[in-house]
């Protein structure tokens, strides 16, 4: 069976070098993560406050954390001080909420607004027209970096394609809204059964675990 190192050099050979390949780690014990860290990885995706918190005791603190799973805003305080990007926010009151608690160590955070382009009501995310009022709001001590969003959970590559090429519309259309003066640089999208699609259609954050570290445990 091939190793966690081997996953990753298979996967880094697809992946142009302007995308940022995160290890989505949750659900693996530290030392899978370890094996990818002495590979060379240093993103890795957590779902879960209390996991992401335990790894980040327990790992190199050059590690670059990403959270990307749902956050609830009374756990918001507990990733502040080390998160690295968060990508799933999906509403004002989270932006909100993460602005107060970085104001508070006086730290500015780096986010991504989580958008809803499948067609299955169980993806969460933010409504295409609720991205204007988002992106207009004022947070000095949060920097919303781009989009992030999940296809539709098909073997059809046609609605695969539409997800990520109408994600790619929203965020060219919010970067180039003149009134906004918004830059945002970072499209993630793309996981491990479909990430090859995310690129070609402008991906350049992928979000990759079950093929590096296997099925979840």
């Amino acid at each position: 069976m091939p190793s966690i190192k081997e996953h990753i050099a298979a996967i880094r050979a697809t992946i142009p070098d302007h995308v940022t390949l995160v290890c989505v780690s949750k659900f693996h014990p530290i030392e899978a993560i370890q094996e990818a860290y002495n590979a060379g990885e240093r993103d890795f995706g957590e779902s879960r406050v209390q996991e992401l918190c335990a790894k980040y005791q327990a790992l190199p603190k050059d590690i670059r954390w990403h959270f990307i799973g749902h956050l609830q805003t009374n756990k918001v305080r507990a990733i502040i001080p080390f998160v690295h990007l968060i990508q799933s926010v999906d509403s004002l009151h989270l932006l909100q909420t993460i602005e107060q608690e970085a104001a508070r160590i006086n730290r500015v955070v780096d986010v991504l607004l989580e958008v809803h382009v499948a067609q299955e009501t169980t993806k969460s995310g933010l409504l295409p027209q609720e991205l204007p009022s988002l992106l207009a709001s004022t947070h000095p001590h949060v920097r919303i970096q781009g989009f992030m969003g999940m296809a539709t959970n098909t073997d059809d590559p046609t609605e695969i394609r539409r997800c990520f090429r109408t994600l790619r519309t929203l965020l060219t259309s919010a970067s180039n809204g003149e009134s906004l003066g918004v830059s945002l640089p970072t499209l993630s999208m793309g996981m491990s059964d479909d990430y090859p699609i995310a690129i070609e259609e402008g991906s350049n954050l992928v979000r990759i675990g079950s093929s590096i570290f296997g099925e979840r445990i």
